[in-house]
């Protein structure tokens, strides 16, 4: 007699809880204090008690992340994850968490980060990192002086040899940011900048100046999501996870195929499929951009244009708040903040927008409705990870 095996229902997942912490510059404050502000925030956010939580992710900090963070927060999470690749860890946790909620492990997880990356240089208790280390692959480069910008720097001028990428168009970039960034009162930077600032900055890295490089900020962030029957309890209406992507590329230069793709090219593609929508469907777009080529490149991988038009894709204002995509509306790590691993504050943003909280710098589509769906991709260490996520109203 054989036995059928059925598997129990998936629950659908959703955020109910989203926050900053202090960002910008934040000289009193330890990390530990960023992430405790952050989870409170969020957790105020949401409405529910902090004895819902038993599920816990977090990265980036202490010798025994997240178990030092959890004790801090007084969390004796029975579901954890210290999954740490980079800017794109949060997306990829995000993922984790939204299986382990679907499957009946968890009921509430939360994710928070917090860093004093600027401070601590400020306060001379740390130096500017040239690269992540000298051990494993990365011996046969560092010596060398390939510093992660140096990697970065590399990818784009290959894509301006292969498909005439300008300079101008990498700057677009930045300067779209930029605008965005001044509608949002909590961005670092808000001024406008042209393309020639960026043309004209100092050069840190060829092809980039000093401007297509992301800024260096304190702050934290923190995103609860939840499974669906605790939503009738939240503060606020959920913003749904509808799919989600991971992928890994490389860590050493000479093992990545081709420097044109990055690891977005496979996350987002699977994210789209898990969540049954396709980049057409978008309404706007949060992406790492720690460099101006991530954003332009990372588009042409989650499949808003073709293989070397995004170069053109990124003209005449298409990134922001009334364009054709709105990418990066908060600023994004080019202006608004970027105290290290930005994936988290991707979430937060795009949860805004959907919710229709971003005040000024809020997207409206035809007839002044709020976006509908979004999406958030994070992309670690040299293009080396990726996780995308669809969020939908």
């Amino acid at each position: 007699m054989s036995t059928v095996i059925t598997s129990a229902p998936r629950r659908k997942v959703a955020v109910a809880g989203i926050a900053l912490s202090d960002c910008g510059k934040v000289d009193d404050a330890t990390p530990y204090a960023l992430h405790a502000q952050a989870a409170r925030r969020a957790l105020k956010d949401s409405g529910l008690d902090k004895g819902v939580i038993d599920g816990f992710a977090s990265a980036g900090l202490g010798i025994l992340a997240p178990v030092e963070v959890a004790e801090y927060l007084g969390l004796k999470p029975t579901w954890v994850d210290s999954t740490s690749v980079g800017g794109s860890t949060w997306e990829v946790m995000a993922a984790h968490a939204a299986d382990a909620i679907a499957a009946g492990h968890a009921n509430a997880v939360l994710l928070v980060y917090g860093s004093t990356a600027r401070a601590d240089i400020k306060a001379r208790r740390r130096t500017s990192n040239l690269s992540f280390g000298a051990r494993g692959p990365l011996q046969f480069e560092v010596p060398y002086g390939h510093t992660l910008i140096s990697k970065y720097a590399m990818a784009a001028r290959r894509h301006m040899h292969e498909y005439g990428t300008t300079l101008e168009q990498l700057a677009e970039v930045a300067v779209q940011a930029r605008a965005n960034a001044a509608a949002n009162p909590d961005a670092m930077f808000r001024d406008p900048i042209t393309v020639d600032d960026v043309l004209d900055g100092p050069m840190i890295a060829d092809p980039f100046t000093k401007l297509h490089c992301c800024i260096r900020s304190d702050g934290g962030a923190a995103v609860l999501l939840v499974a669906e029957e605790y939503v009738a309890d939240c503060a606020k209406d959920p913003v749904w996870v509808l799919g989600a992507g991971e992928h890994i590329s490389h860590t050493t230069m000479s093992e990545w195929e081709d420097f044109t793709v990055s690891p977005a090219a496979v996350s987002g593609k699977l994210a789209f499929e898990r969540a049954g929508v396709t980049p057409a469907d978008i309404d706007i777009a949060e992406i790492y951009d720690a460099f101006t080529y991530m954003t332009l490149v990372t588009l042409e991988d989650l499949g808003f244009c073709a293989k070397g038009e995004g170069g053109a894709f990124v003209e005449k204002g298409r990134l922001t708040l009334t364009g054709d995509l709105p990418v990066n509306t908060d600023g994004g790590g080019l202006s608004a903040q970027h105290p290290g691993m930005r994936g988290l504050f991707l979430l937060v943003e795009a949860v805004r927008q959907l919710r229709g909280e971003a005040g000024e710098g809020q997207v409206r589509k035809a007839g002044g409705r709020l976006p509908e769906l979004a999406v958030a991709s994070g992309t670690g260490g040299w293009f080396c990870s990726s996780g995308t996520v669809v969020l939908g109203r």
